[in-house]
């Protein structure tokens, strides 16, 4: 169990309270309530930590890793996966075996901030943020959101995290860069916002990420710890300008970024 264990994502998904949804209903239905409310009392407490669990799960790797997730799956009952690189009938292929193995169906996640191209081979790459940074029409961002949204439903996808809501305000990022809308906090809201808005017009949950903000930063957190050492003011000036106005326009959820604020 440890071996896989490491592979478990460390962000955290929170979900928002919005007064406002994006091609969302606002609250479940008696009926779906219902099924939500049984099939939770139906797991052991075990069952129940395992659903907090979202593991990495590839498609270009060998049987083992394979049986791996299989064995996560069916003894342990995690609640999702996130695909990393692979191809999409591959992906495809594994998506479905899996949730026959699920007792609990599983959530599927990934990271196609560009589209699927960011994880699988032979799929549509669209524009890296920074260039949509430049596009005027929102009506033409919200249309690329839906397309990709689109293509992540057909894979069986439920989660795309993106759009990206760091304002790139350190030129000597290493890691945000180009997948940045900009270092504009007004420029990179409003063209995140219409990107939120495609992709959850499909029913596939948008992410804002990486909270609070991973943009004035020179230390790519996959490797150590950046520090903001902001104040309380300056963050919810910058940082969290983004997040505020996606809140109050349905975004589904938020990544967590691994940062010492």
């Amino acid at each position: 169990m440890k071996r896989y264990l490491v592979l478990v994502l460390l962000f955290a998904v929170a979900f928002a309270s919005a007064q406002k949804t994006v091609g969302f209903k606002e609250h479940a239905d008696a009926g779906e309530q219902k099924w939500v409310d049984s099939i939770y009392n139906s797991l052991s407490f075990d069952e129940r930590v395992g659903q907090l669990f979202m593991v990495a799960a590839y498609s270009n790797k060998d049987i083992e890793h394979v049986k791996g997730i299989d064995k996560l799956v069916q003894d342990y009952k995690v609640g999702g996966l996130i695909f990393f690189q692979g191809g999409p009938v591959r992906q495809a292929r594994l998506t479905n075996r899996y949730q026959s193995e699920a007792k609990v169906p599983l959530f599927i996640g990934i990271d196609a901030e560009w589209g699927l191209s960011m994880r699988l081979d032979s799929t549509y790459r669209y524009p890296w943020n920074m260039t949509l940074g430049a596009v005027q029409d929102m009506k033409l961002i919200e249309k690329q959101g839906k397309q990709m949204a689109i293509q992540a439903r057909r894979m069986g996808i439920h989660f795309n995290f993106a759009p990206v809501l760091d304002v790139n305000i350190n030129p000597a990022n290493p890691i945000i860069g180009n997948r940045s809308f900009g270092e504009d906090k007004v420029n990179v809201t409003d063209r995140a916002l219409a990107l939120m808005r495609g992709i959850q017009s499909e029913g596939v949950f948008a992410t804002g990420k990486h909270f609070p903000g991973h943009g004035d930063t020179g230390t790519d957190s996959h490797t150590s710890l950046p520090y903001l050492p902001f104040s309380r003011e300056r963050l919810e000036d910058v940082e969290f300008y983004p997040y505020k106005k996606l809140f109050a326009e349905g975004m589904s959820s938020i990544m967590v970024a691994h940062l010492n604020v």
